[in-house]
């Protein structure tokens, strides 16, 4: 009976078991790394899709051209900004023209415990996986170059972190065989591949030296300065490729573009596009001022990418000739350099929030290394600052002021026939008049015609203007100083010279702000303030002594025959012309120093 039970319920058991079993989905991942299925597409038939998350992994090689029969070192790590790991990969080399055709080459393994070789296509260790899934977070492998392998070879790695967190297809170097002489075709397009992950940020190291450099602010290293906007440009052994690294502070793009000019237009522009959390890289060609048209052919191959504390950074590798394809300049000839940034939403740019710094002259692009410089401000648009800030921060600012409180202290000076504080003032305001003209002609020369993107300011200055030149045919009109009239013209005079210059202060104020010479901020409105605070200070302390001057002679003068009065009068006089001598030295180092500080800044923009 005891027996009976006992075989009853080891049966239970056993049926309880084979439908547990029954229960439990097949599984067919590969933890043993045997995953020859996947050589084609390189996809793990784990019955997920890829993480659509930018790769925390980086894979390096080391050289960059090769020879039938060498051996490069292929390296795949974890990036170094990341604490992660790997459980396992799929690594291939493929002609980097062809990245849907079957492995090339052969590899040779330097761990046996972590790494083993599979036969992709029809070569015995084609492809390198994980022997076991153990947490991996470096793995290398030797490939060894076919006795006739394709000009250019690409290393694609398919990594798994766990089995629904994996990437396909992240795009390695593009490696060059050595004395190819056709010119290669475009390697592994944007849609078949992840961008790879920058494991550190891009260093200014070799500028001048090793690469090619475009910085600003000049002489700043992207890894160390966050502000720091960063192209660098290096041309591989064989001359056949150039590798791009562009960086900087953007809220959604960082972009730089190769012109024939320093106009935007007809240029070819390559742009690197936040979006969510990942970055694009595109290129695209501008014809005119307009929104950059995206190339439907990819001619960058290489591409990697990094977002960290508010900075884009990207690069990507471009042949020098591409023939086949439309709006793509050469690279072995001289083109001047943009670098651009602004706004994006969900991919969309917007235009650039500043004036794009401008290289200072024409650069060979596969030339030899050069330490690059460049200005935000065209010299046209510096010269219309200099010109329109020399007239009216200076001259106009210093004639009405001597106009003003030193009209009597020189009664008997004269030059040329007119008495010294007259002719100060005209020649001043003649010379602010024609600076004002010339900067006016510079503006309207630079943008080829009207702006419309300028606002107020073209307005207000052409107002200024108008105004400028009516003050002297005004004054040329005026009536005798014993006419009835006199009074009219000296209000006008005062009105219409009190308009113009409160509109210039104010045109002054908008120019700083300026695309084309954007001024730093708050430094700008911040001098400016202080400049127009040091004009009226000054007003104030001439006005104040001729006051108690003109309120003593009326107490006295009813003592005007008392003989100490005159003496009183010629030493308040010269008490008073003392202290607006002293002024005006003051006044005049002030001015001159406003005028410097901005002048300098014009000059460093």
């Amino acid at each position: 009976m005891k027996a009976t039970r006992k075989l009853s319920t080891m049966w239970r058991s056993y049926f309880l078991l084979v439908v547990l079993t029954g229960c439990v989905d097949p599984v067919t991942g590969y933890s043993n790394g045997k995953v020859s299925v996947a050589c084609g597409d390189m996809v793990p038939q784990h019955g997920h899709d890829p993480s659509p998350d930018p790769p925390p992994y980086s894979i390096t090689v080391d050289k960059s051209s090769f020879s039938p029969g060498d051996h490069i070192t292929v390296s795949l790590q974890v990036a170094s900004s990341n604490h992660t790991f790997f459980r396992g990969f799929l690594m291939e080399a493929r002609d980097a023209g062809k990245p849907h055709s079957p492995a090339v080459g052969s590899f040779i393994l330097t761990d046996l415990h972590e790494s083993q070789l599979l036969q992709c296509g029809h070569t015995q260790g084609s492809g390198v996986s994980h022997r076991r899934s153990s947490r991996k977070t470096q793995v290398q492998a030797v490939w060894e170059s076919p006795k006739s392998p394709p000009q250019r070879v690409q290393f694609l790695v398919t990594v798994v972190h766990e089995y629904k967190v994996y990437w396909v297809k992240i795009a390695g170097p593009v490696v060059s065989l050595r004395g190819a002489t056709a010119v290669p075709t475009t390697a592994v397009p944007a849609e078949t591949t992840s961008p790879a992950a920058l494991s550190t940020p891009f260093s200014s190291e070799g500028c001048g030296h090793t690469k090619s450099c475009l910085r600003d602010p000049m002489g700043c290293d992207p890894e160390s300065d966050p502000h720091c906007f960063f192209l660098s440009f290096t041309t591989d052994e064989e001359e056949r490729s150039v590798m791009f690294e562009l960086s900087g502070p953007a809220e959604g793009y960082v972009s730089f573009a190769l012109s024939l000019d320093k106009w935007m237009g007809n240029d070819d522009v390559y742009l690197c596009v936040k979006d969510g959390s990942r970055v694009t890289i595109s290129a695209a060609y501008v014809s005119g001022r307009t929104q950059p048209e995206l190339t439907t052919e990819d001619a960058l191959w290489g591409r990697a990418w990094r977002l960290a504390d508010g900075v884009i950074q990207c690069c990507f590798h471009r042949n020098i000739l591409l023939p086949q394809l439309e709006n793509r300049f050469n690279l072995n000839k001289s083109y001047f350099l943009f670098l651009a940034h602004g706004r994006s939403h969900q991919g969309f740019i917007h235009r650039h929030d500043r004036q794009p710094l401008i290289s200072t002259n024409q650069k060979v692009i596969s030339g030899p290394a050069e330490d690059l410089g460049g200005s935000h401000s065209p010299l046209l648009i510096k010269l219309h600052g200099v010109f329109m800030l020399t007239a009216w921060m200076w001259m106009v600012s210093t004639a009405v002021f001597i106009a003003r409180h030193y009209k009597h202290l020189w009664p008997e000076k004269t030059l040329l026939g007119h008495r010294l504080w007259f002719q100060l003032h005209r020649t001043m305001m003649v010379l602010a008049v024609v600076l004002t003209f010339v900067a006016i002609t510079l503006a309207f020369i630079y943008r080829r015609g009207w702006s419309k993107l300028a606002g107020s300011h073209p307005y207000i200055g052409c107002t200024v203007m108008a105004l400028s030149v009516l003050q002297p045919i005004m004054a040329m009109l005026r009536p005798a100083p014993e006419s009835p009239r006199r009074i009219i013209f000296s209000w006008l005079h005062f009105g219409a010279g009190t308009v113009t210059q409160t509109l210039a202060a104010l045109c002054v104020f908008l120019g700083a702000a300026q695309q084309a010479l954007l001024l730093p901020s708050p430094w700008s409105p911040a001098v400016l303030t202080g400049w127009l605070l040091w004009i009226v200070l000054a007003d104030l302390l001439l006005l104040i002594p001729s006051c108690k001057f003109r309120n003593k002679g009326k107490s006295n003068s009813e003592d005007k025959e008392n003989i100490l009065f005159a003496q009183l009068e010629r030493q308040q006089h010269e008490e008073i012309s003392k202290i607006k001598k002293m002024v005006l030295v003051v006044f005049l180092i002030g001015n001159t120093g406003f005028l410097a500080a901005f002048i300098k800044a014009i000059v460093c923009v």
